[in-house]
């Protein structure tokens, strides 16, 4: 019994040095501007939008909660660990998008449409999925960068569902399906 348990704790600590490794290469290739990150907005209960919201109204969208504003700012706090240089940081413009960019605190958040939500027939998937394709086409940025936008992006980019304030860096240049380096929890 006892060799079943080193041998098992010796497996698993190889699996968890093996994916830190992993993890590792994959932040550095987002330091060096050879990836990018993507994020899923932090956390905001609920589905969409109210009806009738208004993209310049954010008291008409679905926004941040307390532990989403808390989720936001703790993964600023984790990225300034990653990278002491110049950031760049894009943004759907939905508020929820904005805030969590925004109290990252990383960098100055510049709008990128591309990043909108195309849920419930809003925007379009293929277009907007084929500009970011194309925006991030170059096998290296000049400053690592950060893409704050929703699930249905994210999804429409990597092929799974992300949970609210997930991230993931994705292999330059960018494809469809993208290639994950690695996956960021909350």
């Amino acid at each position: 019994m006892k060799l079943v348990i080193i041998l098992l704790c010796t497996l698993f600590s190889g699996v968890l040095y093996a994916n830190d490794a992993a993890n590792g290469a994959a932040w550095a290739a987002w330091r060096e501007g050879k990836a990018v990150l993507i994020m899923r907005h932090a956390l905001a209960p609920g589905t969409g939008d109210p009806a009738g919201f208004e993209l310049a109204d954010c008291s008409t969208q679905r926004n941040l909660n307390n532990q989403g504003r808390q989720q936001a700012k703790a993964f600023g706090e984790l990225l300034r660990q990653q990278v002491a240089e110049d950031i760049a940081v894009y943004s759907s413009q939905w508020c929820r998008c904005l805030e969590t960019a925004e109290l990252m605190a990383i960098a100055k958040v510049q709008a990128m449409p591309a990043l909108n939500s195309f849920f419930a027939g809003q925007g379009d998937r293929q277009q907007q999925t084929t500009a970011l394709v194309q925006r991030f086409s170059l096998s290296k940025l000049p400053a690592p960068t950060v893409l704050v936008s929703h699930q249905v992006n994210f999804t429409a980019l990597t092929g799974y569902f992300p949970a609210s304030g997930e991230a993931a860096i994705l292999a330059l240049p960018l494809t469809t399906p993208a290639t994950v380096l690695a996956r960021i929890m909350p």
